[in-house]
C-alpha cells in the first residue's frame, strides 16, 4: 500500500460470494490488513476511510494456488527472488493472492537454488517498501511434485530424476523453505520403493501429502490414506484410468469422502463434462482448483524451452517433442471462469478456489473466505469475469481506472 493510502477501507455495492450466500446489501469493512465488518451498506464509516464503490462487481475470496510452476515467463525452477516477484504481481493482477510455487524432479543443485529463491521473494510483502500495483502474490511455501513418483505414469516430468525412498537422507536431502513460507506439499506416488515408509515420515514431519502420478493399486492407496496421504494431485491426469474391472486411484479418489482432489479447469486436461461430473460426483467440498501453470502463462502460443526440453503452446495447448501435455497456461482467474460458465454455483467456486485449498494448507482460520477476522485477501471480478481489483492483506495490488474511489 501507498504510504498514503489509508489503513481503513470501505468496499460498497459489490455481490459479496460469502461462505453461505451472495449478498449485494453489504458492505466490507477492513481494517489493519483484515476484514473487520461485513454490515448493510448504510452503515457509518471512519472519516478519512478510503471507500469504494465496486457496483458491478462480485467479490470473491482471493484465489489460492496450490500447484504452478511458472508464470509470465518465470520458471520456478529457474526464478531468482526478483523473478519470481515478478511473477507474483502477474498472479495479483489475476486474482491470485496466495501460491505455493511448484517445483519437478531435477538435480540436488536446482532444489537448492529455488528455495534459496523462494525465501527471499517471500520476505518481499513484509520488508518492502514498495507496496500497492508493486506488492505480489504472497507465497507460502513449497510444493514438491515429486521426485518420489512412478516413472509409468511420469507425464512430463523428468524420469532420470525420479527418486525411491530407502533412508531419512533421501528425504532430507531436499532443502525446505523457512520463515513466512513454511508451507510444505508433496505429491508422491504411494507404489513406490519405500512409499509408504515415505508418507509416514512426511504426515508425521508436517507435510502435506498428495498421491498422483501413479498406477497405485486399492490397497496401496488405502495403506498411503492410513499413513497420512489424504489429497490428489491433477486428479485423473498422471493416473491410471478408471476401468470397470480395475478402478485403481480414479475410482478409489471418487469413493473416499476423505480425500481431496484437485483439478486443472482448462477443458483440455479434464473435458468440461469430467468437470461438471466431478462436481456432482465428489461434491464441490472436497475439490480444489488448481493452474499446474508452466512459465509460459500469460505469454501467448509459441515454442519455450522448459525444463530443459521444448514445450510447444497452440490455442492454449501445451506438448512436449514426447507429446505429453506439459503442464496448463490458465490462471486460476481461468479455472474459475471456466467452472463459471458450466454452471457451478459461485458460492461452490469461491470453496474450490480458495476456501478448500485454504483448508488443505492448514490457513483456513486466516484466509480463504469473506468472514470477520479474516485476512482481506480479495478480488472482485466483472461481468465478463475479469479482474477489476485485487486486495492482498487489506493492499490494493491491483485496480483497474474504472474502480471509484472516494
Amino acid at each position: 500500500m501507498d504510504s498514503d493510502q489509508p489503513r481503513q477501507i470501505v468496499l460498497r455495492n459489490a455481490r459479496v460470494v460469502l461462505p453461505d450466500r451472495i449478498d449485494n446489501t453489504v458492505a466490507i469493512h477492513i481494517d489493519n490488513r483484515r476484514i473487520t465488518g461485513i454490515a448493510l451498506s448504510d452503515r457509518e464509516v471512519n472519516p478519512g476511510s478510503l471507500e469504494l464503490d465496486l457496483s458491478g462487481l462480485t467479490l470473491f475470496p482471493g484465489f489460492i494456488d496450490v500447484h504452478i510452476h511458472g508464470a509470465a515467463g518465470v520458471d520456478t525452477m529457474e526464478a531468482r527472488a526478483e523473478d519470481l516477484t515478478r511473477m507474483g504481481r502477474f498472479l495479483a493482477s489475476n486474482g491470485t493472492t496466495s501460491w505455493l510455487p511448484t517445483l519437478v524432479p531435477g538435480p540436488p543443485e536446482d532444489y537448492a537454488q529455488a528455495v534459496v529463491a523462494i525465501e527471499e521473494a517471500a520476505s518481499f510483502l513484509e520488508t518492502s517498501q514498495l507496496r500497492g500495483s508493486q506488492t505480489p502474490a504472497k507465497i507460502l511455501g513449497v510444493h514438491y511434485e515429486g521426485p518420489f513418483v512412478s516413472s509409468s505414469r511420469c507425464g512430463a516430468l523428468r524420469v532420470e530424476h525420479f527418486r525411491s525412498f530407502a533412508a531419512e537422507s533421501d528425504l532430507n536431502s531436499l532443502p525446505v523453505p523457512v520463515g513466512s513460507c513454511s508451507k510444505r506439499m508433496m505429491t508422491v506416488a504411494p507404489e513406490i520403493e519405500g512409499g509408504i515408509e515415505l508418507i509416514e515420515r512426511l504426515a508425521k514431519s508436517g507435510w502435506i501429502v498428495s498421491i498422483g502420478h501413479t498406477n497405485a493399486g486399492i490397497d496401496t492407496l488405502d495403506q498411503a490414506c492410513r499413513a497420512g496421504a489424504r489429497h490428489m494431485t491433477h486428479f485423473m491426469n498422471a493416473m491410471s484410468p478408471l476401468h470397470h474391472r480395475a478402478p485403481g486411484p480414479v475410482g478409489w479418489g471418487l469413493l473416499r469422502h476423505d480425500v481431496t482432489c484437485d483439478l486443472i479447469a482448462d477443458g483440455i486436461h479434464l473435458d468440461p463434462i469430467i468437470l461438471r461430473l466431478l462436481v456432482k460426483l465428489k461434491s464441490s467440498e472436497r475439490l480444489i482448483l488448481i493452474s499446474d501453470a508452466i512459465a509460459a502463462a500469460g505469454m501467448g502460443d509459441g515454442t519455450y524451452k522448459i525444463w530443459g526440453e521444448q514445450i510447444s503452446v497452440t490455442n492454449g495447448r501445451t506438448q512436449n517433442l514426447r507429446g505429453s501435455i506439459a503442464g496448463s497456461v490458465i490462471s486460476m482467474l481461468d479455472a474459475v471462469n471456466m467452472m463459471r460458465s458450466l454452471g457451478v454455483p459461485e458460492i461452490e467456486v469461491a470453496r474450490m478456489a480458495a476456501a478448500n485449498p485454504a483448508k488443505l494448507l492448514g490457513i483456513g482460520s486466516d484466509c480463504g473466505s469473506i468472514e470477520e477476522g479474516k485476512s482481506a485477501d480479495l478480488v472482485a471480478l466483472d461481468d465478463q469475469g475479469q479482474v477489476a481489483m485485487t486486495l492482498i492483506e487489506g493492499e490494493i495490488v491491483f485496480k483497474r481506472e474504472d474502480v471509484a474511489v472516494s
